[in-house]
């Protein structure tokens, strides 16, 4: 979200490109993280940070992430529809990078609730 800020010397051709290159990483990213196994995504975010965090803390921070998206999209959406001087691929990029933020979300969850099921389902 923040690396498009500082692209104001390229033409609007080579933003939307570098805009559609960015959300082709994303998209194999959020791919390559469906498909990883449960360690390897621990080792990933391990080397990340030094001290593990919780797992609360870590959902907390990410659903505030989506929030924020979700928020900064509707904010420049808003701004474009009263005409202020807003690029419309800045606009779009912000727009699916929340939605893209919200499906994520919205995957973890329903892999979380099928987990809790499972878990609940089993005879002790």
């Amino acid at each position: 979200m923040s690396g498009v800020g500082g692209v104001g010397g390229m033409s609007p051709v080579d933003r939307v490109m570098a805009l559609r290159a960015q959300i082709l990483e994303q998209n194999q990213a959020l791919q390559r993280a469906q498909s990883a196994p449960v360690g390897g995504a621990n080792a990933a975010t391990g080397a990340a940070s030094a001290k593990p965090a919780s797992f609360a803390d870590t959902m907390e921070q990410a659903l505030k992430s989506v929030n924020d998206g979700q928020q900064q999209a509707g904010a420049l959406s808003d701004a474009y529809e009263r005409g202020e001087t807003i690029d419309i691929a800045k606009v779009m990029l912000a727009r699916q990078q929340a939605q893209v933020g919200f499906e994520a979300t919205l995957q973890v969850r329903n892999k979380l609730l099928s987990a809790y099921k499972d878990i609940m389902s089993m005879p002790v």
